[in-house]
């Protein structure tokens, strides 16, 4: 049996493990664009990051159409604990943000053998919850693979855990998640050009996704999980950053 297909099957253990967690917590999920994501051959998912659950949100959207994706994570989640052996048998990359040539190389052959590669090129959770600036890791794949670049957002996961404490064991908590047209890079688009439309599509995702939630704040101490300029408490973008460079001095993780 290969490592592909050694992985393959622990990674679909694991999604089976993980439905079935999602259902005894009744979460209620409106997953739509999933028909964007190719049947076959390699593609680059670029996700938005809100929550610790956005790789299994993301995984979920592409489940109907029967594909695995390669998340690319920071290196800290493959350590020597159940959670870092699964991402390796999963076939997970780990990335090394001071060095990523070595993450990078890895995800281009997957790429190459057909995969779904899936990208969070904001990096770390966005605390404001819009999208931040995106790193151009996920347009750079695309272009030297020649594959589409798949934009995704989730919304709701981050009501259920995610930075500075926010945790909650609450049933039937909706999830949003919506897959977008696939963006094919151009003859001549440069990386740069490319990350511009992806940050415009995925903040297009992101902003129908806010405005057809089914469910508002309880309310005032529950607004926290609102973008500012939607009526929320959460910091805006300058702010929220402020908030990252000063988690970065505690911790000494990077930003990158």
């Amino acid at each position: 049996m290969t490592a592909e297909r050694r992985s393959d099957r622990v990674y679909r253990v694991v999604v089976r493990l993980v439905a079935g967690l999602f259902r005894l917590q009744g979460y209620r999920f409106d997953v739509s664009g999933t028909e964007h994501l190719p049947a076959d051959g390699p593609a680059v998912l670029a996700a938005n990051h809100q929550s610790f659950l956005d790789f299994t949100l993301v995984g979920r959207a592409v489940r109907p159409r029967g594909r695995l994706v390669r998340f690319m994570a920071k290196r800290s989640l493959f350590g020597r604990n159940p959670l870092g052996w699964a991402m390796r048998r999963m076939g997970h990359i780990p990335v090394d943000r001071a060095s990523g040539a070595v993450a990078y190389r890895q995800a281009r052959r997957w790429l190459a053998q057909g995969d779904v590669v899936g990208v969070f090129p904001e990096a770390t959770i966005s605390r404001s919850w819009l999208i931040k600036p995106l790193r151009r890791g996920a347009a750079g794949l695309a272009i030297e693979a020649g594959a589409p670049l798949v934009p995704v957002v989730t919304w709701g996961g981050h009501r259920i855990f995610t930075v500075d404490g926010h945790r909650s064991l609450r049933r039937r908590i909706p999830i949003t998640i919506r897959v977008g047209e696939p963006l094919h890079p151009g003859a001549d688009e440069s990386i740069e050009d490319l990350t511009a439309r992806l940050q415009a599509a995925l903040t297009e995702l992101l902003d129908a996704a806010i405005a057809e939630y089914p469910e508002s704040p309880r309310d005032e101490d529950d607004r926290w999980w609102l973008p500012h300029d939607r009526g929320g408490t959460a910091p805006d973008p300058e702010t929220a950053h402020a908030l990252d460079v000063a988690g970065v001095a505690r911790t000494g993780d990077t930003l990158e």
